[in-house]
């Protein structure tokens, strides 16, 4: 059965990460549709379907580099997207528009910055929530008792701040700043 919410927040962040860019300036190293070299690295790909190669060995050449970012279909980032952000931090489950703008934000920044943005979100909407980065039951059921869309507003602030925060901090960064703040405001 297709997720049609899923299906609508990948399209969203494949249109925000773009295709294959090796920055150096990036942390991730070289990057495509969003998925960075540096992640793949870490999330310890296995062999599933038994073909001798790694699941993220997408060159067939034995190990896992630059080389099998830019090798990577469009159709692998999205099941990476589904396996490894979507469906583990039930996003689906959120309110609408929430879940969404939660994810775009956490293949940016990661799952647990994104979920304490969410959370300090709920906060300015009066929900009393401790910014652990945790979307645990807690986090959750504050969440469902705010309008959505207010919560939506206030992560969009809470992102532009940190992006805002983490260039003043890393000035190396400011070229990051414009697609950030569309992210941001997104």
């Amino acid at each position: 059965m297709e997720d049609k919410a899923f299906t609508a927040a990948v399209e969203t962040v494949l249109k925000h990460e773009g295709g294959f860019s090796a920055d150096p300036n990036d942390p991730g190293g070289a990057t495509h549709y969003g998925i960075s070299l540096r992640y793949l690295l870490s999330i310890h790909a296995v062999d599933t379907d038994g073909d001798g190669f790694s699941d993220f060995d997408f060159d067939r050449d034995g190990d896992i580099d630059a080389h099998d970012i830019r090798a990577m279909t469009r159709g692998a980032a999205i099941e990476i997207y589904r396996d490894h952000f979507w469906t583990p931090n039930g996003y689906g489950d959120l309110p609408p528009f929430v879940g969404p703008k939660v994810f775009d934000l956490a293949v940016n920044m990661g799952p647990r910055q994104a979920h304490k943005l969410l959370q300090r979100a709920a906060r300015a909407c009066e929900a009393n929530l401790t910014d652990d980065g945790v979307l645990g039951p807690k986090t959750r059921a504050a969440i469902a008792g705010l309008p959505p869309m207010q919560v939506v507003a206030a992560t969009r602030s809470e992102a532009a701040g940190f992006y805002r925060t983490l260039i003043a901090e890393k000035p190396k960064l400011e070229i990051y700043r414009t697609g950030w703040l569309r992210r941001a405001y997104a």
